[in-house]
């Protein structure tokens, strides 16, 4: 089986990077490009203080306390969220905008014609069903509420250039243009939910892997999970078929420059019974993993009016709170894996390609014209086109075939984390299942706790019925892979106080192996393996778990596929891996950054997996190499005669000791795993001129890798880190204020704020900061206190 690597964006997790720019002496508005700094601290906002704005009801109360985190005392709905919209914009707005303009397509208006194919296929994903059945989706009150939010953006956009106002942040001033108006649709794209969706890729890997190796070797590599047989379509043409096709298809969570897969990803969270803790009541811990970014991808926010006090992270360009707890109940998610994207091949007509085949006869595709506004040249007027599957990504006019696209994010209701308006204000266990049921993007295992002492899971999200794998594009002429609706939302994994005392998911698979339906064939091994074993030893040996356990177990970094990598090895040997051979026999697994043995490990055992795959396919084929995962390769090894077992190994190890030489020097002594792995946050202006030595923070040197608790996954060919938890949540059931959070670098998207970078430190050390809820807390911890007042008109 694969493992899980999802991109998300999770909601527009990624922001692209502007080229270098040079200074126009002809040009009286270009900006001058030196003393940044200076031009940075004057345009932060002001969050301490009274301002007045237009649009609100009554005063409200923003109380940011030591760690940047802002506590918004409303006295009425509307106002709660227009003051969220507000405050975000004040420390994300340049995220903000990108990140609308990535779902609008509207991102070559800015960065000009090399983000014309990613504006088409933001255009192709746009939601174009019921307005008013998207709404209605997430919660009753969904639009009043967005209308609220976005009209809180725009009073802080239309504020910046009033007298009283800052002026236009760095961001923008170094990147050239303005903010433009929200709208409530600004906050339901669909690239953020392509993302977290991402199916149509490993279908198209699949296809390569089929192509070029045969039915065999390529189910022998793929290893399902449940077991099932590859199912080809009879008689289709795979070939040609790879990933790349759809590499202007990046999501929102990709980087421009870098490659759109930033390594396995994914999440880990656990709830453990009062039972078995030292407080007699819950805790529940939640450490997402996404790409890393430059402001960080979350942004912790506590809401409070009649109705509302809930505290937690979403994303800066949303309202609500998307992961997190209020007065009564707690809650984190992981992604559930199920399968909610397929790949149609659709049969093109010889003489009028903008027909295809469907049901025997010849039909027109739905044509839409758009023009996309260039940056620097003329506007780029594009045809979109779309079968009854759905956007056709991709053609091949010499062959007279296209891919389409269906999937869950057409459906109503699919952007992404929206129905957190309706988990926001769950009161017990039964409303949190029914605000589940309106979760339908991303899918995700939610784990619970409540004040009373319940704990639970419930797996929420769209999953189609199909009667095929789904693992292969299928033919769009054979009216057998036709979705049959969706898995009822009781079929769906769920427990409540189970007996063990404690449930845990990290995007392992939850569905039994005889499951009735055809869900997904790619899960996580070895993280849960490790949380149920460090769990399981806890809850047999009668140990009371504290807040102190779950901040260990989320900064595990025991590698459990090391260990059983190296106990493969002989015990000793002759030839020239031997000293490399007794580090390795030596270390205690544990992927600490200053770790000498753990450089060695994570290099051998990328040389084990390139052999393993050569061993297989019968040849090199360095195009595959991200193909086969850690777990494929062990089971691999372990099905091999043991002498042929030993020689591979051996011969690997030798093979990456000699690239440690080279890499890091001739004495192992000196090798360090955190020099090798490291993290650099990157902002996306840090290409303009100054803009590197303003905005990045880093390289940190890292522990762990994408099988480790802790998980750092690289990104690219290197060894870098480029995904992992920026963000983390444990709650303490018995004292809301004992809670604890950490958000890397920073809450902040401003360079010269304080709370820019002020938690990197934390998050390097893997450590936390108090996520203070009640008023009194509040009140001892705030920083900065700021007012809005309802300016009459």
């Amino acid at each position: 089986m694969k493992t899980v690597a999802f991109l998300l964006v999770a909601v527009f997790a990624g922001i692209p990077s502007f080229p270098q720019q040079q200074p126009n002496k002809s040009s009286p508005q270009q900006p001058k490009l030196d003393n940044l700094s200076p031009r940075a601290a004057k345009a932060v906002p002001l969050i301490n203080g009274e301002i007045k704005i237009a649009g609100l009801q009554r005063q409200v109360k923003i109380a940011r306390d030591n760690w940047g985190v802002p506590h918004i005392l409303a006295q009425n709905q509307h106002d709660l969220f227009f003051a969220q919209g507000f405050v975000a914009a004040q420390d994300r707005l340049f995220q903000m905008e990108l990140w609308k303009r990535a779902g609008q397509g509207k991102l070559a208006e800015v960065l000009g014609k090399s983000q014309i194919e990613r504006d088409r296929y933001a255009r192709l994903l746009k939601y174009r069903g019921d307005m008013r059945a998207e709404y209605d989706s997430y919660a009753p009150d969904t639009l009043a509420i967005l209308t609220a939010f976005t009209d809180g953006i725009n009073a802080f956009i239309h504020y910046l250039g009033s007298p009283a106002g800052p002026g236009l942040p760095i961001d923008f001033q170094l990147a050239g243009f303005k903010p433009e108006v929200w709208k409530p649709e600004d906050c339901l794209s669909r690239m953020a939910a392509y993302s977290m969706t991402a199916n149509a890729r490993a279908e198209l890997s699949d296809a390569q892997l089929l192509a070029k190796l045969g039915v065999d070797k390529a189910q022998q590599m793929l290893d399902p999970d449940p077991p099932v047989k590859l199912d080809p379509v009879e008689g289709a043409d795979y070939a040609g078929l790879s990933p790349e096709l759809l590499k202007g298809l990046v999501g929102g969570d990709s980087r421009i420059e870098f490659p759109p897969n930033a390594g396995a990803v994914g999440s880990n969270n656990w709830t453990i019974s009062g039972k078995l803790t030292d407080t007699g009541k819950p805790i529940l811990a939640n450490d997402p993993h996404r790409v890393i970014t430059l402001p960080s991808l979350r942004y912790i926010v506590h809401l409070v009016a009649p109705g509302w006090n809930v505290i937690g992270a979403g994303e800066p360009a949303l309202p609500g709170v998307a992961i997190g707890h209020n007065e009564h109940i707690g809650w984190g998610l992981t992604i559930f894996d199920v399968d909610q994207q397929d790949l149609y091949l659709e049969e093109l007509n010889p003489v009028n390609p903008i027909e295809y085949k469907r049901r025997g006869n010849w039909a027109p595709m739905r044509i839409e014209k758009t023009t996309i506004n260039v940056k620097g040249g003329l506007p780029k007027v594009v045809t979109l086109k779309l079968t009854e599957h759905g956007p056709v990504l991709w053609e091949d006019p010499a062959h007279h075939r296209a891919l389409a696209l269906r999937w869950a994010g057409s459906e109503p209701g699919t952007a992404g984390y929206l129905a957190s308006l309706s988990v926001d204000r769950a009161q017990n266990w039964s409303d949190f299942r029914s605000s589940l049921r309106r979760w339908k993007l991303p899918p995700e295992n939610f784990v619970y706790a409540d004040t009373d002492g319940n704990i639970g899971e419930q797996s929420a999200g769209l999953t189609p019925i199909r009667n095929w794998t789904g693992l292969l594009p299928v033919s769009g002429t054979n009216s057998k892979y036709e979705w049959s609706g969706f898995v009822p939302f009781e079929q769906l994994p769920r427990s409540f106080n189970p007996a063990d005392g404690w449930v845990a998911t990290a995007n392992n698979r939850t569905i039994p192996e005889d499951y009735q339906y055809k869900v997904g064939f790619e899960w996580s091994t070895f993280r849960i393996e490790r949380i149920r074993q460090v769990l399981g030893g806890w809850a047999e040996k009668q140990h009371k778990i504290r807040l102190q356990d779950a901040e260990d177990l989320q900064n595990d970094v025991y590698s459990i596929p090391a260990d059983q990598l190296i106990r493969m090895l002989p015990r000793r040997s002759d030839g020239p891996e031997a000293r490399f051979l007794q580090r390795l026999k030596d270390w205690d697994r544990v992927l600490r950054s200053p770790s000498n043995a753990g450089a060695l490990y994570e290099v051998w055992e990328r040389q084990v997996r390139g052999a393993v795959l050569e061993k297989i396919a019968g040849q090199a084929l360095p195009e595959l190499s991200a193909t086969l995962n850690t777990q494929q390769t062990l089971d691999y090894l372990k099905s091999m005669a043991a002498a042929d077992q030993q020689q591979l190994l051996l011969r690997t190890l030798a093979d990456a000791g000699h690239e440690m030489e080279q890499r890091e020097g001739t004495d192992p002594a000196l090798w360090s795993w955190g020099a090798m792995h490291t993290m650099t946050f990157r902002h996306p202006l840090d290409q303009v001129h100054g803009g590197q030595a303003l905005f990045d923070l880093g390289p940190v040197a890292r522990p762990g890798d994408a099988n480790t608790v802790d998980a750092t996954g690289v990104g690219g060919t290197g060894f870098a880190q480029g995904s992992g938890a920026t963000y983390r949540e444990i709650f303490d059931l018995s004292n809301w204020d004992n809670s604890r959070a950490i958000n890397a670098p920073g809450q902040s998207g401003n360079p010269s704020s304080r709370h820019y970078s002020d938690l990197l430190p934390f998050w390097e050390a893997g450590q936390y900061f108090p996520l203070v809820y009640s008023k009194d807390a509040v009140e001892e911890n705030s920083e900065d206190v700021l007012t809005l007042t309802p300016e009459r008109q």
